[in-house]
């Protein structure tokens, strides 16, 4: 074995380039340079020795021993060229000439070596090639009518009577061991194609089978010719329901036009493309119901048809379920979006923030300094008792804007604790019906409260109940037109206290509607609006009403007004998971700035009011040790 493998890998470096790729190609390349390789050799080899013993040749002999070194000639033209065909061709055409002129030389039709005229179509069958074997045939046939003809007409030499025999003895038996070892050739080529193929086979079985991308073909009319099994699972059917159009009537309506424009240009144009589109997956396990898939599709000629010059190619295609890639993408931009909206919230608060806070601070400074030039401006006690209480009203509202602000701080930080108590929530009720009458008669808004007879006695934190109501009913009354009406009023079912704070004011429209109540965002914000505020107040309604384990539910219409209903469990302690205390989830607080520290003092529950009568009455929540 180790005598012969210098020349194996030498022939094996004589393949042309084209023809290394593909196994059995390459096997039909070696089978023709080896013996064309080993007969020239052998042939040169033979010449000195045949002088030796036969003395100088005859110009047929020497014919005779260069047509022995064509093989070579030839071996060498296929390895430059990778040409298989054309190689078959000049090897036939070779053997025809040297079998023609020994045969004319001696005898003609009649002589020992017309019988090797057979071996030329043999020799070309190996190339696998109907062209190959009918231009061998057209050669050798050729010859024979050549050499008859000029036979017939008595233009070559009679064959001698001595030693015909032995010399037709020896040209049968050298052509049939040549036809044998062409049989031979055909025969182990056929074996080594067949074994390559069922690997080569048995490798793209093995691929197609276990890859979880769906390996697809189609033809020249765009109908699918092939699929490979991974198709089930992805499209929940059996493989026979896809072939044909099935696939496309799985295609979406929508995405049908860019389905075909790809498979299309790819055809036509011989170029790769790549194209998403959803289909529609049939229910099965895990799936109650058919739902539609988003699928990856890069689909290109293929090579076969594309070298053959076809004005239409096929297609092979290569499918990926990319709906979890979709989804990402999907909740990448809404989460972007989300952040736009977010920071453009933030930006509105923080312009009509600096409205919030320049308004008491100019009236705070401007009032004081007349107080410093009292000696000048010569005021009486009325007017600097007058001052004075306009100057104590603009700080009360700085502090109101700053308690809120903290306070809502607290709570998107979870530091924000409430201390359960049972009390009477119709008392509550009343308390801050009664706290805000008078601001709501100022502003010519009649403020009722419906009755609330047989509400029986909650645990929750009275004082951030006080808070939620009134911050509600405050708003209630500030986007009410004079002439309004507030109402108030509470029901008991089911385990739980609902609260229902109802106006016939401005009203909020739909956009805003589904933002109201993220914290520091405001209902048609800009720097003229009619009401104030810092758009807390709803911020931590909502917070107060999650740390209770309630509901919040607004409904609005512009021009009509504004319903707020606030639902309470009877026993918060038992409704919240902890026990103790909770957090506010992170879905409300991702709107949020990065929390600010609360400093150490009494917390109030500011909110959205510029008079903020909580903040002197019971409106502080007390914190747990």
């Amino acid at each position: 074995m180790g005598l012969f493998a210098p020349v194996r890998v030498h022939v094996e470096s004589l393949v042309h380039p084209s023809a290394q790729q593909d196994a059995l190609t390459a096997a039909r390349h070696r089978a023709f340079i080896a013996p064309r390789l080993l007969g020239g050799v052998v042939a040169l080899a033979a010449f000195p020795i045949y002088l030796i013993v036969r003395g100088a040749p005859s110009v047929l002999e020497l014919v005779v021993f260069f047509w022995l070194a064509v093989p070579i000639l030839v071996a060498y033209f296929l390895s430059r060229t990778g040409r298989y065909e054309s190689a078959h061709i000049l090897s036939s055409l070779a053997l025809t000439g040297l079998v023609t002129a020994v045969a004319v030389s001696t005898g003609g039709i009649a002589s020992f070596a017309a019988i090797w005229l057979v071996v030329v179509p043999l020799e070309a069958s190996l190339s696998a090639s109907r062209r190959v074997v009918a231009l061998a045939s057209t050669f050798a046939l050729a010859a024979a009518g050549v050499m008859a003809l000029v036979s017939g007409l008595g233009l070559l030499p009679l064959p001698t009577a001595s030693g015909h025999a032995a010399l037709a003895t020896l040209g049968i038996v050298s052509a049939c061991l040549y036809a044998a070892g062409l049989a031979l050739g055909t025969e182990a080529l056929t074996r080594a194609s067949f074994w390559l193929l069922y690997a080569e086979e048995d490798r793209y079985r093995l691929l197609a089978r276990n890859m979880t991308d769906v390996i697809t073909r189609y033809g020249r009319d765009g109908a699918l010719l092939f699929v490979s099994p991974a198709a089930q699972p992805l499209f929940g059917c059996t493989i026979g329901e896809l072939h044909g159009q099935g696939l496309f009537n799985r295609v979406h309506v929508a995405d049908r036009p860019a389905y075909l424009t790809a498979l299309g240009d790819t055809a036509a144009l011989g170029e790769s493309r790549s194209v998403e589109f959803r289909v529609r997956r049939d229910a099965g396990e895990g799936r109650p119901m058919a739902q539609f898939v988003w699928v990856e599709m890069r689909c290109r000629p293929l090579e076969h048809f594309e070298a053959a010059g076809q004005d239409r190619r096929e297609i092979v295609a290569v499918l990926r379920d990319v709906t979890e890639r979709k989804r990402q993408e999907e909740a990448l931009g809404q989460a972007r979006a989300e952040a736009e909206r977010a920071n453009a919230a933030k930006s509105r608060f923080l312009a009509t923030m600096s409205h919030e806070l320049r308004t008491p601070l100019n009236a705070i400074i401007g009032f004081s300094g007349m107080l410093m030039k009292e000696a000048a401006l010569a005021l009486d006690p009325q007017r600097r008792n007058e001052y004075a209480g306009l100057i104590n009203d603009s700080g009360n509202h700085l502090l109101a804007v700053i308690n809120g602000i903290l306070d809502m701080s607290k709570i998107e930080t979870g530091n924000f604790e409430i201390t359960p108590e049972p009390f009477a929530p119709a008392a509550a009720i009343a308390s801050c019906c009664n706290m805000l009458a008078l601001r709501a008669s100022e502003a010519g808004v009649a403020l009722e409260k419906l009755p609330t007879n047989g509400l029986p006695d909650m645990v929750a934190d009275r004082r951030a109940l006080n808070q939620i109501l009134l911050n509600l009913i405050s708003n209630a009354i500030r986007f009410s037109d004079r002439g309004g009406k507030v109402t108030v009023g509470a029901r008991a079912d089911a385990g739980c206290v609902t609260f229902t704070v109802e106006d016939n004011g401005v009203g909020i429209n739909d956009e805003d509607l589904a933002r109201v109540g993220e914290p520091y965002f405001q209902a048609g914000a800009s720097y003229d609006r009619r009401h104030g505020g810092t758009g807390l107040g709803l911020s931590i309604v909502k917070g107060l009403v999650r740390l209770h384990g309630g509901e919040i539910d607004i409904r609005s219409r512009v021009g009509t007004g504004t319903r707020v209903s606030v639902r309470l469990p009877l026993d918060c302690e038992r409704a919240r998971p902890d026990g103790r205390r909770q957090e506010i989830p992170i879905e409300v607080m991702r709107y949020l700035p990065t929390p600010v520290k609360t400093p150490s003092r009494p917390s109030s529950f500011g909110g959205d009011r510029e008079e903020n009568e909580a903040a002197h009455c019971d409106g502080r929540v007390k914190k747990s040790a």
